[in-house]
């Protein structure tokens, strides 16, 4: 039975008649071997958990389901519409590194981001604009997401962090991408002054 990352979501991206990539956080997607995709870890299981929670509270039964796989071929993360089946793939040398940077937080914001392609093939927003990039509109569902998570005594920080250290190729550049996200967890009812004190002393460690 393949591991199901949101269980109660039902499918509803687009078919794809060869398998696509939607969204890969890192270079190197064509030295992805699916045939190498293995169960996601507990620890990737319960972060996922957390992200179910959030994200349920954002979009009820019309959420989109996936599949969450780890593979030490996947450029960092990825993911993946496959004849509409989808599935999110994850580098364990990748997120092992993310955590060791952003904690927890930072690992869901990256997901987020991830997730938020799907959230923008099937949900629409007033605070989301048409001009928006593919990657800014999942920017913004990642905002949305993080303001129905708790971060923690940590904050937001670490989860700004980790968005703006692990961008896509194409990706803008932070300066562009954080109005977008602020908009996202302003507009899925986040704390302004939470948002903007982490903005003003993001947690990005070299």
């Amino acid at each position: 039975m393949r591991p199901r990352f949101i269980a109660a979501f039902a499918i509803l991206l687009p078919l794809s008649a060869a398998p696509e990539i939607v969204c890969a956080l890192g270079n190197g997607a064509a030295g992805y071997k699916p045939a190498e995709d293995q169960r996601p870890s507990p620890d990737a299981m319960q972060l996922a958990g957390r992200l179910n929670a959030a994200v349920k509270s954002i979009c009820g039964q019309n959420c989109p389901t996936m599949a969450l796989f780890r593979n030490a071929t996947a450029p960092n993360a990825m993911l993946i519409n496959d004849s509409g089946q989808a599935k999110i793939v994850y580098s364990p040398q990748f997120l092992s590194a993310a955590y060791d940077r952003f904690g927890d937080v930072g690992i869901v914001a990256i997901m987020a981001h991830v997730l938020g392609h799907a959230l923008d093939g099937t949900l629409g927003a007033s605070w989301i604009k048409n001009s928006w990039t593919a990657e800014l509109r999942a920017d913004a569902w990642a905002g949305c997401i993080l303001a129905k998570t708790d971060t923690g005594a940590g904050g937001l920080e670490p989860a700004l962090g980790a968005l703006q250290s692990y961008p896509s190729p194409a990706h803008a550049g932070w300066n562009q991408r954080l109005p977008v996200v602020r908009a996202g967890y302003l507009g899925c009812a986040g704390e302004p002054a939470k948002f903007d004190k982490a903005a003003r002393t993001p947690a990005v460690k070299n």
